[in-house]
């Protein structure tokens, strides 16, 4: 029977599918009950939202049901559990089409069944934050505005600056207050405290993207994960603050000649960036069980690691930081740069896409933007885009602009990542500390940078690709659970090129020697985990569901495997509008100014020429402050 509570967005066979599904892959444990209803209802309300996702959702489906009806000949629903969990597990380690369709079909499904406030109390996690009521002051509330507040109106000013991440929010920051009359435009929406629940699911919905659904496709797929909101990904991420190291710099000079950019001349930027940001080391007493062991695993091994700095002093280790900050303890932009923008005397406009950049005499000389019916003409003396690696070459290519080198949308580094849980035998409550506090350096030459990862247990289950009782088993062991990630310093790369609906198409193929990068970095986390007395290691790659012991270790060691076996994210898009001082091998010069279009600049992790090894969101901003003071003194 339907509840009254969904939406009809399944018919009743489609419920009856899903049901059958859901029974078979998460039964009843020891803990939690079998999944039911209320998965499917929840599923429904996650998919009402992505009307584009949720057709595809029961194509898979109905896929499924006619894999049921060749090899038993009858409806899944009417065959017998064993068969059921037979016909999921053949799709499971069948081909990649067929693991990538059961991947996509089961993660949501997975999902809606653990976000459950119950499930959370029952493995001793907090499900949601007590919304806390924020204040804006009138001066900040007056300097916000919506669409329908300018629709139809020109505005004038020196400087508009589309997007307000890393890039855009400090490049705003900076020339407000040095008087310059600022513009900034954001697609997203602006979100306070007040908005954030702490619910991943419902934060992913609000925060994201296409609900955290952009991905790149090649010889593997990689979802990459970027912000839509006043303070674009900064709102989303983790914190994590590191220095661009001095060997990626010394590269930038030999290959691309960018004289300028050496550690002693970045550092008033940096340190400018963070004092704003409150950038300090994580505290102990916030870092958790997980921190714990791969403090243990790595003195046992003799690896060097430590806490890592962050843009948060305040934290209390909530473990909800890429959900939207609900003390505001972390200082992305949206608290930090923004409001220090709008004090400063610049406008912000929200929810409105900028869809043209206005050239006269092949100078940038303003944009026109819309929502909806609302129109939006706003007139400066330079045009700075800082939408973000994946989006910035997608708006210049629809313009025709800067592409003269054909460079633009090439050289996308990605930071691909994965990570490994490890099951113990004393409790870690990983849930309850800062997801991403604690980092190992030691290999950190070689490309391979390891840092915190934990999730909330609903992305957990979806993140694991077991099925029935190993799944349940596992999930019921959340407070022992302990996950931790690393990403590589890739030399893969891929392109962004406009895709359906004005969406970016990436393309990025992972090459050997990144593939045996990351094999190797799990071969080290699964040690570490070990050393530091860890029972089991769930590595999450194809054919590996657990690791034992050192003999297992040693087979994985061995193994032969290529980019589909793993199970990947990605993070940090850099260097689609590269910067360098050739005209023909770049986007951008020095001073962020595009070669081809004078008046127009690109501020954000685009114009970064090269994949840093290290989150790069002060390197952004450092050098978005600097860009700042370029355009500047020009305007001046």
């Amino acid at each position: 029977m339907r509840s009254s509570a969904t939406t009809s967005l399944f018919s009743d066979r489609d419920r009856r599918l899903l049901l059958a599904v859901a029974e078979t892959v998460m039964p009843a444990g020891q803990i939690f009950p079998a999944a039911g209803e209320p998965a499917v209802d929840r599923l429904e309300q996650f998919l009402a939202a992505t009307p584009w996702a949720a057709k595809g959702y029961r194509t898979l489906l109905w896929t499924l049901e006619a894999s049921a009806l060749l090899h038993h000949g009858r409806p899944l629903a009417r065959i017998s559990g064993a068969k059921r969990l037979a016909l999921l597990e053949s799709w499971r380690s069948g081909d990649y089409a067929r693991r990538s369709a059961l991947r996509a079909l089961l993660a949501p499904l997975k999902a809606a069944h653990f976000s459950d406030p119950a499930f959370y109390r029952a493995v001793g996690c907090v499900y949601s934050q007590p919304v806390v009521r924020a204040e804006s002051p009138r001066w900040m509330q007056e300097r916000v505005l919506s669409p329908a507040e300018v629709a139809g109106e020109t505005l004038e000013c020196d400087v508009v600056v589309i997007g307000t991440g890393a890039g855009g929010a400090v490049v705003g920051r900076e020339l407000a207050e040095q008087g310059l009359a600022v513009v900034l435009l954001e697609e997203g929406d602006y979100f306070n405290r007040g908005d954030f629940s702490g619910s991943a699911v419902e934060m992913q919905r609000k925060l994201f993207r296409d609900f955290g659904a952009t991905m790149a496709i090649g010889n593997t797929s990689i979802p990459i994960p970027i912000g839509k909101t006043v303070g674009g990904t900064t709102t989303i991420n983790s914190g994590t603050c590191y220095r661009v190291p001095d060997r990626v710099l010394q590269r930038w000079r030999d290959e691309f000649g960018l004289g300028e950019f050496t550690s002693e001349r970045l550092t008033p930027y940096y340190e400018r960036v963070e004092g704003v940001l409150g950038v300090a080391v994580a505290r102990s007493e916030y870092l958790g069980g997980v921190a714990r062991v791969i403090a243990r695993g790595c003195d046992a091994l003799g690896y060097s690691h430590h806490p890592l700095r962050r843009n948060a002093p305040d934290c209390d280790g909530k473990g909800v930081c890429c959900f939207g900050c609900p003390t505001d303890a972390k200082r992305s932009t949206n608290v930090s740069y923004i409001p220090l923008a709008l004090r400063a005397g610049a406008t912000l406009i929200k929810g409105i896409r900028v869809e043209r950049v206005i050239t006269e005499s092949g100078r940038a000389v303003g944009v026109r933007a819309r929502a909806g019916r609302a129109e939006l003409t706003v007139r400066a003396r330079a045009v700075v885009v800082s939408c973000g690696s994946l989006l910035t070459p997608v708006f210049l290519g629809d313009n025709g602009l800067a592409n003269s080198s054909g460079e633009l949308g090439k050289n996308l580094s990605i930071h691909p990542a994965t990570s490994a849980n490890a099951i113990f035998d004393e409790r870690i409550d990983g849930a309850n500390a800062i997801p991403q506090g604690y980092a190992i350096d030691e290999f950190h030459d070689e490309g391979l940078l390891f840092e915190g990862a934990f999730a909330p247990l609903e992305l957990g289950a979806a993140s694991l690709t077991m099925l029935g009782e190993p799944l349940v088993r596992t999930l019921e062991a959340f407070d022992r659970l302990a996950c931790f990630g690393f990403m590589i310093e890739d030399t893969s790369r891929g392109r962004v090129r406009r895709g359906p609906g004005g969406r970016p198409l990436i393309t990025y193929y992972l090459n050997e020697r990144d593939v045996a990068r990351i094999k190797r970095g799990l071969e080290i986390l699964a040690r570490v985990y070990f050393a530091a007395g860890a029972r089991e290691v769930l590595p999450n790659v194809h054919g590996w569901d657990s690791l034992a012991g050192e003999a297992d270790l040693e087979r994985f060691r061995h193994a032969q495997l290529t980019a589909r076996d793993f199970d990947l994210i990605a993070f940090h898009p850099l260097g689609t509008a590269r910067m360098g001082v050739d005209p023909r091998r770049s986007v951008v010069d020095t001073n962020h100014q595009c070669h081809d279009v004078p008046g127009l600049y690109v501020v954000d992790g685009s114009s970064i020429p090269s994949s840093l090894g290290v989150n790069p969101q002060v390197t952004i901003m450092a050098m978005a402050t600097r860009a700042a003071e370029k355009l500047a003194a020009r305007l001046d």
